[in-house]
């Protein structure tokens, strides 16, 4: 393990978090790369969408389905503003903790957003902490623990990863 895997491990602890931490010798970078290590299906995956509103500088993080799409536009309707981008790779290490390609569902501030196909699974995999790891954890824990720590808002996005 490495000082992001160590950070997420003390997270989940010190939050009696239900989760497991993987990690593996393989890289989990991409969702293909992440269901090969973990021997599981893609659709068991989720991303999180690392997004700027370019108005206030807040990192908004969109949990969607590992095979879908963000649709920004439709996300830029919903919060009210069209200054919205991607975040680069520094911005997700700076404002999460965590590199790209590792960034958990949770554990850092932000204005999290989860699409609803995401709840409908029992268990899904998610950012690690590391290139090379990954969270094995309820939708529902993941997010239900953190209206007293770090999320500000959990609205559900709709099919495909768009905002309804």
């Amino acid at each position: 393990m490495n000082e992001y895997d160590d950070k997420l491990v003390d997270f989940i602890k010190q939050n009696s978090i239900n989760a497991e931490h993987l990690v593996f010798q393989t890289s989990c970078h991409s969702v293909e790369e992440a269901a090969a290590s973990a021997n599981t299906s893609v659709d068991n995956f989720v991303k999180n969408v690392c997004i700027i509103n370019e108005t206030n500088n807040e990192l908004i993080v969109c949990i969607v389905p590992g095979t879908k799409r963000l649709d920004i536009k439709k996300l830029a309707l919903l919060i009210g503003t069209k200054k919205l981008r991607f975040a680069t790779t520094e911005e997700i290490l700076s404002k999460t903790g965590y590199p790209m390609g590792g960034t958990p569902s949770f554990g850092y501030s932000a204005r999290f957003f989860i699409d609803n196909e995401v709840l409908t699974k029992e268990i899904v995999y998610s950012g690690g902490g590391s290139q090379n790891s990954l969270t094995k954890i309820s939708p529902l824990e993941m997010i239900c623990p953190f209206g007293h720590h770090s999320l500000k808002a959990v609205v559900s996005l709709g099919p495909k990863g768009k905002v309804v």
